[in-house]
C-alpha cells in the first residue's frame, strides 16, 4: 500500500496536469487532501464543552436600536455587501439549473425577491449595497444569462465562482478526470467554506475593500428569511466583531443542525459529524443545545483577507462519499460556519425564527406559496392571522417531489392558516379554494386517483377514498 506521502506526491503530479482549473484551485485542493490525510483531530472533548453566555451568543432583542437619522443608516449600509450562496442546483426538486430561479411566489423567483429587497434598500436610503452571487461551475452559465434581466436595476450585481475540485477515486486516490471523466461528473464544488478563498481569488474582495465596504452578509439563496438586519450590522461595527453567526432556537425538526458552543475560550460550531457516538442523542436534545446555525453569516472583509492570506482558515473537513458510474469517489468539503473560531471577537446572534425560512423541498414551497405568508417589497412575512407560533408540518409523497408535478396537482394552494399537520400519500389532486385545518391525512389507495373537490373544508380528517370526503 502506498503511504500517505506517496499518495500525495502522486496526486500532486496528476493534479498538475489538469488544465481545466487554476493554480489557486490546484493548491487549495492539494492542501485540503493533505490535511485530510494527516488526520487532523476533529474530535471534540465532550467535557470541555460549555454553553455560551449571552455575551457570546447575543439575544437579538438586546441589540441597541439603529440610529433614527436616515443619513446614519445610509452610512451603515454603505459599508455592507450582500452575498448569496448560489452554487446549488434545483435537482432535489426536479429542476435543471440554479435553485435560485425556482418560482417562489406571484411568479417571482428567489433571485427576483433578493434583487427587489436590495433595490428597495438602495432606493430608500440612497445607498449602494451590491449583491454578490457565489456560483459553482454548475450554476455559472445559467446565472450569467438570468441576471441580464436586472441590468436596469439600481443594484450592482457581481458574480464569482467557487472552486472546482476533482473528485477523488476512493480506492487509488487518483483524480477522476485523469481517468477520462472530464465532463461535470468528474468535478465538485467543495462546500460553502470555500467562499472565503474564492472571494479573495476572484479579486472581488480587494475591489470591495477599496470601495470602503467593511462587512459581508452571506446566506443561502434559498433562505427567504435572510434579509438585511440593520441592528446586527450596527452592533458588529460598534463592537468590532469580525464574525457573527445567526442562530435560532432549535425545534424537533432541526436536531441535526450545527450548534454554537464555548470551547477552550473560543466560540466554535459543533456539527453532528464531530459528536462522539455516545453523545449523539444528547446533541440532538433541545434541552442542552438550544440553538442551531441558520447559515446567515456576517463577516468583516479585512479579516477575511488577513486570514486567507495567512492560510489560517482550516475548517473541519467534511468527507462526502459518492458514487459516479459505479466508481466510489470522495469529495472533501468545508462549511463557512466552521470558520467562526478563527475570527477575533466572533459572536452568535440569537435571532427570531422568521430569519430562517429555507425552501429545501416542495413541502416548504407549499408553506411559502400559501396564505400563511404575505409578500410585500420582496419580503415574505408570516401572516399575523396565524395564532400558533410554529408552522404546520407538511409531508408530501413522491408524486409531489418535483416542482412541476407539485404545481400541477394543486388547482390553487389551499388555505392553511389553521393547519397543524398535513400528510399526503398516493395519487392525490387538489381542487381550488380548499381549506385545511387541524390534522389532515389524505391517502389514495394504490392505483386509484383521489380528487379533493373545489371549496372543500377539511378539518381534523383522515381521507382514504372519495367516501370520506
Amino acid at each position: 500500500m502506498a503511504t500517505d506521502a506517496e499518495k500525495l506526491t502522486q496526486l500532486k503530479s496528476a493534479v498538475a496536469g489538469l488544465n481545466q482549473i487554476s493554480e489557486n484551485e490546484k493548491n487549495g485542493f492539494i492542501n485540503l487532501v493533505a490535511r485530510y490525510l494527516s488526520g487532523e483531530a476533529q474530535h471534540v472533548e465532550w467535557s470541555k464543552i460549555q454553553t455560551p453566555t449571552d455575551k457570546i451568543v447575543v439575544p437579538c432583542d438586546s441589540l441597541a436600536p439603529v440610529p433614527e437619522d436616515p443619513a446614519e443608516t445610509k452610512k451603515l449600509l454603505d459599508k455592507l455587501v450582500v452575498l448569496k450562496l448560489n452554487g446549488g442546483l434545483g435537482t432535489t426538486m426536479g429542476c435543471t439549473g440554479p435553485k435560485s430561479v425556482i418560482e417562489v411566489r406571484n411568479g417571482l423567483t428567489f433571485l427576483d425577491l433578493i434583487v427587489i429587497q436590495i433595490e428597495n434598500l438602495n432606493a430608500k436610503y440612497g445607498c449602494n449595497v451590491p449583491l454578490l452571487l457565489m456560483n459553482s461551475f454548475n450554476t455559472h452559465d445559467d446565472t450569467s444569462k438570468i441576471i441580464e434581466k436586472y441590468s436596469k436595476s439600481n443594484v450592482e450585481i457581481h458574480t464569482f465562482n467557487q472552486s472546482q475540485y476533482p473528485r477523488l477515486c476512493a480506492d487509488d486516490f487518483v483524480p477522476l478526470p485523469c481517468k477520462g471523466k472530464t465532463d461535470k461528473d468528474g468535478w465538485y464544488p467543495p462546500g460553502h467554506g470555500d467562499v472565503f478563498p474564492s472571494l479573495m481569488n476572484s479579486g472581488k474582495l480587494d475591489a470591495l475593500i477599496s470601495q470602503g465596504k467593511e462587512y459581508v452578509f452571506a446566506a443561502n439563496s434559498d433562505n427567504l428569511g435572510a434579509i438585511v438586519d440593520l441592528k446586527i450590522l450596527n452592533h458588529l461595527i460598534q463592537n468590532k466583531n469580525e464574525y457573527c453567526m445567526e442562530v435560532t432556537p432549535k425545534t424537533l425538526a432541526d436536531v441535526k443542525g450545527g450548534t454554537l458552543i464555548s470551547y477552550e475560550g473560543k466560540v466554535k460550531l459543533l456539527e453532528i459529524a464531530q459528536v462522539p457516538d455516545e453523545h449523539v442523542n444528547e446533541f440532538k436534545s433541545i434541552e442542552k443545545f438550544k440553538i442551531f446555525n441558520t447559515n446567515n453569516l456576517w463577516v468583516n472583509l479585512k479579516a477575511i483577507k488577513r486570514l486567507v492570506e495567512a492560510d489560517a482558515l482550516k475548517m473541519e473537513i467534511i468527507p462526502n462519499p459518492k458514487e459516479v458510474d459505479g466508481i466510489k469517489v470522495l469529495q472533501l468539503e468545508t462549511a463557512a460556519g466552521a470558520a467562526i473560531r478563527f475570527f477575533d471577537h466572533a459572536i452568535g446572534c440569537n435571532v427570531h425564527r422568521s430569519r430562517f425560512l429555507p425552501v429545501k423541498a416542495t413541502s416548504d414551497l407549499l408553506l411559502v406559496q400559501s396564505d400563511l405568508y404575505t409578500l410585500a417589497d420582496g419580503f415574505v412575512t408570516r401572516n399575523e392571522a396565524r395564532k400558533n407560533p410554529a408552522n404546520p408540518t407538511i409531508e408530501l409523497g413522491p408524486e409531489f417531489k418535483k416542482v412541476g408535478n407539485f404545481l400541477s396537482r394543486f388547482k390553487s394552494i389551499p388555505s392553511i392558516i389553521e393547519l397543524d399537520s398535513l400528510k399526503v400519500t398516493g395519487d392525490v389532486w387538489f381542487g381550488a379554494n380548499i381549506t385545511l385545518k387541524g390534522k389532515v391525512t389524505i391517502a389514495a389507495k394504490s392505483g386509484e386517483k383521489l380528487e379533493i373537490p373545489d371549496g372543500a373544508v377539511l378539518e381534523n380528517k383522515e381521507i382514504n377514498g372519495p367516501g370520506d370526503l
